[in-house]
Order: structure tokens, then sequence, then C-alpha cells
């Protein structure tokens, strides 16, 4: 590349592709209110304010493509902090690839994946964990995955990690001060004061590697599974959760053979559903595999509900399965199914003895809301209500825990009492990975790697 690719002005449809009433075509950089002035007709764009719109055709020589709302931003007031125009089309797709087309032989270029975003970082409109919030925010599905998303965005992650660097380039720049008196043997950084510190700071760095499991359960559903014995009920009871026919239901005994996945969304949390094959002693070596596998799929969820078929389950059974879940340690829910099925006397024992159980009627479609509200509360979402920093994205958690390798060496150094010149350079090292998250270290390949995965618009 000869030329500066910051100088070029991008293109791209900045709607999703397809048929709509509207299209958005989306122009940053130097040139976009010239060249989009060059095909419209309707005022000269060069000579509108701000944050202004206005209609008219987008015209190919003599040719009237379509009439269109161009909207224009002066650069620095615009998400990229270039000069931007978004040109409104009929969503015709053939309509927006011509307009891009003709944009393009006015002096444009496609823009590559993640460009525009990438260009807002670059010129300084948010940090790089904020850019990558854009991209959940374009991807949340759950009330929850917004919210953190949002909470992001705005900056909220950014300024602890802020803080917390801050506190530490304080301490490298004293220990590197006393490298300059080296001859005088001077101590301007407090050994225990940076000791003190240090711990403060991994206790904040280990809530936020902690949070990573429930940011992921945000981001990506809980892994939840169905199990308990065959004709238990389980397909029966994912059908009436999704209130659709996904999972096979017949009457012989370890039908489910494969594992069906499904997700449904109860305030706001979104539940990814890993249906299992019955767990019971094997009878034969398909089935054999089943269970081996359910087994592993059960210590792989969040979740487990757990079904007990009241009709044929003795309450010795039903004790030795609770016991066989408790030593599993993944939270349960302890659920009887077929209650319409099952004398009120019979039902009436079982909550003597289980007074945690949740009566159900998977066929009969009752007291499945109550199973729901169960449900919820087994995931500890209250932490995300309180507005506490959630990550929720698995590149800077491996610079969290980069982070934290080089404080325990900082640590071990201190208590080593070895010379500043290493400390400040384990400190150096903590400071260069939380960098990493907010993007005050970069490198081209990390940039190229994140904004890549952007989808090409943004």
């Amino acid at each position: 590349m000869h030329h500066n690719e910051k100088e070029d002005t991008i293109v791209a449809l900045a709607t999703p592709p397809g048929i709509g009433a509207i299209g958005v075509i989306r122009l940053s950089g130097p040139q976009a209110i010239s060249i989009a002035n060059l095909v419209f007709k309707g005022k000269d764009l060069l000579a509108q304010a701000s944050h202004t719109i206005h209609f008219g055709k987008v015209m190919d020589g003599k040719v009237v493509l379509d009439e269109v709302l161009v909207a224009v931003f002066v650069a620095p007031r615009s998400f990229t902090k270039e000069n931007v125009v978004e040109i409104s089309s009929h969503g015709s797709p053939y309509i927006l690839q011509k307009i891009i087309n003709l944009l393009i032989s006015q002096g444009a270029r496609l823009a590559k994946a993640g460009e525009f975003t990438k260009r807002a970082f670059m010129n300084g409109q948010f940090d790089l964990a904020q850019a990558e919030a854009v991209a959940d925010l374009i991807n949340a599905d759950s009330e929850a995955s917004h919210m953190a998303a949002m909470n992001q965005m705005r900056g909220g992650f950014s300024e602890k990690i802020k803080s917390l660097r801050e506190e530490l380039i304080h301490f490298a720049s004293m220990i590197e001060l006393e490298l300059d008196f080296a001859e005088e043997d001077v101590e301007f950084a407090d050994r225990d004061q940076l000791r003190a510190l240090i711990i403060s700071l991994q206790k904040e760095i280990s809530l936020l590697i902690e949070s990573f499991s429930l940011g992921n359960v945000i981001k990506n559903g809980v892994p939840t599974v169905i199990a308990g014995k065959p004709n238990a009920g389980k397909s029966t009871l994912l059908n009436t959760l999704l209130n659709e026919e996904k999972a096979i239901v017949s009457d012989i005994p370890g039908t489910t053979r494969d594992f069906i996945e499904d997700e449904i969304h109860i305030n706001g949390i979104s539940f990814r559903f890993i249906d299992t094959a019955g767990i019971r002693e094997a009878r034969d070596k398909i089935e054999a595999l089943g269970i081996e596998r359910t087994f592993a799929k059960m210590k792989a969820a969040s979740v487990i509900i757990y079904l007990i078929d009241l009709l044929e389950e003795t309450l010795e059974e039903i004790l030795n399965e609770k016991e066989k879940l408790d030593a599993l340690g993944i939270p349960y829910l302890f659920v009887g199914n077929k209650t319409d099925k099952v004398e009120a006397e019979q039902l009436e024992k079982l909550e003597i003895h289980f007074p945690d159980i949740i009566l159900i009627s998977a066929a009969k479609d009752q007291h499945i809301d109550h199973l729901k509200s169960r449900l919820t509360q087994l995931v500890h979402l209250d932490k995300f209500r309180t507005g506490d920093t959630i990550v929720t994205n698995i590149r800077h958690i491996e610079s969290l825990t980069n982070t934290q390798k080089a404080l325990d060496d900082t640590i071990e150094g201190i208590h080593r009492h070895v010379t500043g010149d290493f400390l400040a350079m384990d400190i150096r090292q903590s400071l260069h990975h939380l960098g990493e998250i907010t993007g005050e270290i970069t490198t081209e390949d990390l940039l190229g790697n994140i904004f890549s995965k952007f989808c090409i618009g943004k």
C-alpha cells in the first residue's frame, strides 16, 4: 500500500442485506461529502450544516437511480469522527448495489469488515473494549447480554481498568526514578505500599476474571441439561418449555439418542438446553454411549433440571438419585413429573421427604411457570443487575490472566528483595497486559483480529 489507507473514503451497506423498506449506505472519510455531492441532485451538500437531512435523487449521469434521503455529519461530529454521509434509499438489493458501485466509481472504496468501528477507535471516539462492545451490542439477543454490552460500551469496564493502570504507573515511575539515583541507594517507592497495592489490584482482577463465567453465560446462554431416567418425560418437558415439537417423544425407553440444542428466554436470561439421552444402567452398547455422554454433558452444564418419574420410582430410588446429583456439585432443580397421574397422598409424602421438590406435569403443562421462576433463581444474576462490571470477552480474560501472572511475579520479587529494575520490568509487564484490553497497547495483528470479526458496514 503506497497511499495511506486512513485517507480513503470508505463505503458500505449499513443495514442488513436482503429486501427491506429502506436500505442505508454509509460513507466515511475526508471525501465522504464531496463524493456524495457528485451523484446527488437536490442541494449542494457541501454547503449544508452538520446533522441535517436532505431529500433528492441519486443520479448516474442522466439516469435516476432512486429518490433518497441524505444525512450529513461533518467531522469530528460523527461516529467515526470523520465526515460521514448516510444515504437512505429504497431497500431493493439491486438499487443499493447500483448506488454503492456508483460511489466507488466516484472515488470511494468498499469498507473492510469492522472498518467504520476501527476508525472510530483510531480517531479516539472510544477505546478498544468499547469498540468490541459495539459488536456485542449488535449480537445481543437477550436483555442480560444487552445490558452487559451497554455497560461495556459506556465504558464501565474501561474505567475500572484505567484506574488500576494509573495506580501501577505511579509506582513504576517511582521505581524508575530510583534507578536514576542508583549510587545514592534511595527508595522512592515504598515496597510495603507497593505490595498492598498489588494485593488489592489482584483482588479486583480476580473478581473480573470470576465474572467471566457469568459473562459467558450472559452472552451465550446458560447451558442447561434436562436429565432423568428414560421416560421420565424429558422430551415432553423440553417441548413444553419450548412450546414446540423439537425432540422425539416415544414410549420406548431411551429413544432420545441425540443432543438437541435449543434456547428459551426467561426474565431476560437465555437458557440453552443441552438435551441428553436417559440416565440409567445401560442395556445395550449404543445406549451405554448415550449415558457416558450424558454424564459428560451434565458436567458441562451450569444448571441441571432433574426429572423424577412419579409413576415408576420408589422413595428409595429417588433418594439414591438425589445423592448422585448432590455429588456432582452443580446447581440443580429436583422435579417430580406426571403429577396428573398420581394420588394426592403420594405427592404430600414426597414433599415431606423432599421439601424443595418441584411437582409438575409436563404433558398437561402444569406448574411450568413455577419451574421457570425457580430456574432463574438458580443463576445468580443479581450481581449483574446491580451493574457490577462483567467481563464477557475471551480476549479480555486472557489479558487479565496475564496481568495477574505478572503481578504474582512482582509480589514474588518484592518478597525476594530483587533490585528495582527487575520490579519495574514486572510492573511494566502488567501494565502492558492491562493496556491491551482498552487498546492503549495495540498491534496491527490484534486490531486486524478484532475488527475482522465484525460485519461489513459496521
